[in-house]
């Protein structure tokens, strides 16, 4: 049953790009749907499981809550420059990558010459998956270029301070369904400051604005399952079960919202998803 729990991130953040994607309308659309759908079930677990959560972690998971929507808004740009069959892998790893060199750096992960070893050949071994996720022919518009690539990577910063936030010493102690709510309320707080400064007020009379809605619940879900499963299975094996969203996004890409890849892009992403996925788990061993 656990590991079935675990899934559900996977599933809800896999079909999260391809809910938004047939919705379509604007990053803002977007984002505030996110942060709306996220916040719902974010009220509802909070009215059910009564978690406590002191006066200080609850500001700070808003803050971090509202720092995770660069990460979000950037993954939605590159939806529309460079497709979701494109984007999904690439920020995967960023994340994986990222997280896992934070964790190291700052945390004291993978202790030992064995450990390290281990995860840094995983690591590659994810990299040079979404590299060969990122092989295109040029016959798409929607491909990856050197200025789509940095500007995912310097966005993904802010799920790199989302992913490393349960670790530090204000919430570490927190119940995480305590925080739960208030970093959904954080995400629709960031969302609704992105509209006000992209000086589009009028987003919120557009039907997209809300049907968007229906990929946050997506989200919020998965959410709140990561939770579960962590208490579980234990974050870092939920943390690698939930990167198996990759396959379900890439794939949903290309046959769910006809994103085009010749014969050639299709068969290196199959191989980059299957090397991400591989390396995703050769973490758990380091």
């Amino acid at each position: 049953m656990s590991y079935l729990i675990a899934l559900i991130p996977a599933l809800g953040w896999g079909f999260m790009p391809l809910i938004t994607g047939k919705i379509g309308g604007s990053t803002i659309n977007q984002m505030f749907g996110i942060g709306a759908g996220a916040s719902v079930v974010g009220i509802i677990a909070f009215l059910i499981g009564h978690p406590s959560v002191s006066t200080g972690a609850f500001w700070f998971s808003i803050v971090c809550g509202a720092l995770w929507t660069i990460g979000q808004i950037g993954q939605f740009v590159s939806f529309k420059r460079m497709g979701v069959s494109n984007t999904i892998p690439l920020s995967t790893v960023f994340q994986l990558v990222g997280n896992s060199l934070i964790g190291v750096i700052i945390f004291g992960e993978w202790r030992g010459a064995r450990a390290l070893t281990i995860g840094f050949i995983a690591l590659l071994v994810v990299i040079i998956g979404a590299l060969m996720t990122s092989i295109t022919d040029g016959s798409s518009d929607k491909k990856v270029t050197v200025q789509n690539f940095f500007f995912l990577l310097v966005t993904t910063i802010g799920y790199w301070v989302y992913s490393a936030f349960p670790k530090l010493p204000v919430v570490s102690s927190e119940d995480p369904l305590g925080v739960f709510l208030p970093e959904m309320l954080g995400i629709l707080l960031g969302s609704v400051i992105y509209t006000i400064a992209s000086g589009h007020l009028n987003a919120f009379k557009q039907k997209k604005q809300y049907l968007n809605i229906l990929g946050g619940l997506s989200w919020g879900i998965a959410a709140l399952a990561y939770i579960f499963a962590g208490r579980a299975l234990g974050v870092t094996v939920a943390f690698v079960m939930t990167q198996m969203n990759v396959i379900i996004a890439t794939i949903g890409g290309i046959f769910i919202l006809h994103e085009h890849k010749t014969g050639r892009e299709l068969t290196f992403t199959i191989i980059g998803i299957l090397l991400i996925v591989l390396g995703s788990v050769g973490t758990i061993f380091a």
